[in-house]
């Protein structure tokens, strides 16, 4: 069976007006660049995308022609989250994120925040954008299969974050917290976390009308919110 690469490549470049490829593997890069070598909206970056500013590269595109900018990548499974988080937190000038990834993992990204899948990279991802997933791809569709099933999602940029908070620092701080010990109570995350002492973790709770024996996966991202936005108050006095 011959392999051929580049196929995501080649689909783009022929639907979009250009298509900047950012490739690490240099074993890649001659092979990308003779397959594509006619086509004119083709752009070949040879670089760790963790260490692209793309900041400025969408910027330096939209001061041409260009108006949409669309995030489209089969993502190296081991640096999944690095990389996604990487391009929300940045609040690139985009309108979508649309990657493959272990089914595993998607069905996380995608899940609601307090579902029974959620994690939280979850909480990060609603935070910023209204996740969908598009298809299960079984590992039969490769050669040579791999172990793992995978899915294709689509994280949709929202114009604003799904809920208002004073320090976003913060919010993600206490959702880290709350995730680090997932067998553990929210109450003994956050203290065990050195948020703050266990007596007043349970004041903010109390205050919160939230259970104290809950555990963060079973909250919503407002829930986080307010007490991201109760212990900044706490904080500042």
């Amino acid at each position: 069976m011959v392999q051929v690469f580049g196929t995501l490549t080649k689909r783009l470049l022929d639907n979009a007006g250009k298509v900047i490829c950012i490739e690490l593997d240099t074993r890649m890069i001659e092979i990308l660049n003779d397959r594509f070598k006619f086509y004119n909206n083709f752009n070949l970056i040879n670089e760790d995308v963790l260490k692209v500013d793309l900041k400025d590269l969408i910027n330096k595109e939209k001061c041409g022609d260009i108006t949409s900018i669309k995030i489209v990548a089969n993502l190296p499974y081991y640096i999944t989250t690095p990389i996604i988080m990487k391009l929300l937190e940045e609040r690139l000038d985009i309108e979508s994120i649309t990657v493959m990834v272990q089914k595993e993992v998607a069905d996380r990204l995608v899940d609601s925040p307090g579902g029974k899948n959620s994690g939280a990279i979850t909480y990060g991802v609603n935070y910023y954008t209204k996740p969908e997933k598009v298809i299960d791809v079984p590992n039969t569709s490769f050669m040579p299969a791999p172990e793992v099933n995978s899915s294709v999602i689509k994280l949709t940029v929202l114009d604003a974050p799904s809920v208002k908070v004073e320090n976003e620092e913060l919010l993600f701080k206490i959702i880290k917290l709350a995730f680090m010990q997932k067998r553990k109570t929210l109450l003994n995350g956050l203290t065990n976390g050195n948020l703050g002492s266990k007596e007043e973790i349970e004041e903010m709770l109390t205050n919160l009308n939230l259970d104290l024996k809950v555990r963060g996966e079973k909250l919503s991202l407002e829930d986080f919110a307010k007490m991201s936005d109760y212990w900044l108050k706490k904080l500042t006095k």
